[in-house]
């Protein structure tokens, strides 16, 4: 068996119940990825990596198809320019692989914005911190695990708005 994913390790220490999903082979796309783990796209939330300040970073979770808007985030963030992090700044701040990171056991502590799209749905899954497995939970105990991360509307037909 192979050894729990850091995030399920870290959501395992928080109290936060979880379950694991791997997939049966490489994953092409964000179809199959829900196909097989019997979700829709939008439950399959995307941890993206945003530099905006120098060595200051921000992850931002989307629901699958859901595009981000900069001006949104930059506005929300109060900064004019803001870049997304490269494959290896990726790895070096998450700890985490392209298409494994997940908002949790992240060894630097960093913002989390949690557009309003994840928060719309009643399960997610993130990434694990492993390839080709997921870890699914019930968006209310992401949600709660996170702690003080914003929900917020970041999608491109969305305004920088709190969600209360």
């Amino acid at each position: 068996m192979p050894p729990t994913p850091p995030v399920s390790l870290a959501l395992t220490a928080l109290g936060i119940p979880h379950r694991l999903f791997v997939h049966p082979g490489p994953v092409n796309s964000l179809e199959q990825a829900a196909a097989e783990r019997g979700q829709t796209p939008e439950q399959v939330v995307r941890s993206l990596l945003f530099r905006w300040k120098e060595g200051r970073y921000v992850l931002v979770l989307a629901a699958g198809p859901a595009q981000i808007d900069w001006a949104a985030l930059r506005a929300h963030l109060g900064v004019s320019r803001l870049t997304t992090a490269d494959r290896d700044e990726v790895q070096a701040v998450t700890g985490y692989a392209i298409g494994a990171v997940g908002p949790f056991g992240l060894p630097t502590p960093m913002p989390v914005l949690v557009d309003v799209s994840v928060a719309e749905q009643t399960e997610v899954s993130i990434g694990s911190g492993v390839r080709g497995t997921t870890v699914i939970l019930s968006t209310a105990d992401l949600l709660a695990g996170l702690g003080d991360a914003e929900v917020v509307s970041l999608r491109k037909d969305g305004t920088p708005n709190r969600k209360d």
